[in-house]
């Protein structure tokens, strides 16, 4: 049983990183400059960093092939978003880029891993209130 629970987890990382690739793919095909991925700290994590010029994107990416009860894209909760708000605020200080840099948060959604299928790109997703 518990062998059972680490094949899944551990196949549910694997589809979570093919999907950041994907996601880093598409939005570098978009003009998007690669800075980092999967940043942890502040209670959240960030799965991608990019650069669009001068603008920093914190790019959440959702795979979601149930849509039953919500789209990738629905499914980042206030309190995600406020995890990924706390986490982009701990890499700014980090870095030391508060106040230096515009940011911006994205949401990159994916229904399916095929290849075929285009990512929906949400540009500007939520920010801090």
């Amino acid at each position: 049983m518990i062998k059972q629970a680490l094949n899944k987890l551990q196949a549910k990382r694997s589809r979570g990183a093919q999907a950041e690739q994907r996601a880093r793919q598409f939005l570098e095909r978009a003009g998007l400059s690669f800075v980092a991925a999967n940043i942890s700290g502040g209670g959240g994590e960030i799965d991608l960093i990019m650069r669009e010029q001068t603008t920093l994107v914190f790019v959440e990416v959702r795979l979601r092939g149930n849509q039953r009860f919500a789209s990738a894209s629905e499914s980042v909760t206030h309190s995600k978003q406020r995890k990924l708000m706390q986490a982009a605020q701990y890499y700014l200080q980090r870095e030391k880029l508060t106040d230096k840099v515009p940011c911006r948060f994205d949401v990159v959604a994916l229904q399916t891993l095929d290849s075929e299928q285009q990512p929906e790109w949400i540009k500007n997703a939520f920010g801090a209130a």
